[in-house]
């Protein structure tokens, strides 16, 4: 988006991208530099610990697959990522839907998005596990969970770890707790820590059935993986 910023942007916008601009170093060295879009300044946070932000998600798809992102990366739709404004890249992050509860744990690896009113855009694949795909927006909380860190190998994105070992699986959500106790007693057949966890929305109580436990995102990324494949397309990872 960063990179080819024409977004779902108002139509009084012009069809080229906007031009982005950074001032004189103004920061220590090996900060993140400030940068400017439409005329707005933005300068991002040098370390993710302890943030939270709620407001508006939406998502962007094929017209940037393959295009490169703000972090370098080329843009997959299919991913599991996500663009921030001013959050460092490389962040991991829990997105939870508001009104649904559902969660999806994302990689930030882009800029954006430069709509008003918005703080979050996620990839194709987030947006579709949280059912933003079809009404293109939603009102969501995320909360940073992981940093970049460097190692020999290059970067490596690791979890924060008050967040290790909380890593697992939600198969499906039921208003019924009969329909999740079936569930649960198919999984269990097949996968271990199947179990049913209640959830009080306020309006309504729904059972949400969750299954495995990893302690790392690349491992809890090959188990959700492995439940597509076994016919479950629509879990996804919780990060508790």
């Amino acid at each position: 988006m960063l990179c080819a910023i024409v977004l779902l942007l108002v139509s009084a916008c012009t069809s080229s991208p906007p031009t982005v601009s950074t001032p004189p170093p103004a920061t220590a060295p090996g900060q993140p530099k400030p940068y400017r879009v439409y005329g707005t300044w933005y300068k991002p946070l040098s370390d993710a610990q302890g943030f939270s932000q709620q407001g508006v998600a939406s998502w962007y798809g094929r017209k940037f697959h393959g295009r490169k992102t703000s972090s370098g990366e080329v843009y997959n739709m299919y991913a599991m990522t996500a663009a921030h404004k001013t959050l460092p890249l490389g962040t991991w992050v829990r997105v939870r839907r508001l009104d649904t509860d559902r969660e999806v744990v994302v990689r930030v690896n882009d800029r954006g998005p430069f709509v008003h009113g918005r703080i979050i855009d996620l990839s194709y694949s987030a947006a579709k596990e949280l059912a933003i795909v079809g009404p293109g927006t939603a009102r969501v909380e995320i909360v940073a969970l992981g940093q970049r860190r460097e190692t020999a190998s290059g970067d490596a994105y690791i979890p924060m770890d008050y967040y290790s070992g909380a890593f697992t699986f939600q198969v499906g959500a039921f208003a019924n707790r009969d329909n999740a106790e079936r569930l649960r007693t198919r999984l269990q057949q097949r996968f271990t820590n199947a179990h049913v966890t209640p959830y009080d929305r306020g309006d309504a109580v729904f059972y949400r059935v969750r299954v495995g436990r990893c302690d790392d995102l690349a491992s809890a990324e090959e188990y959700e993986r492995s439940l597509a494949n076994s016919g479950y397309p629509d879990a996804f990872i919780v990060a508790e």
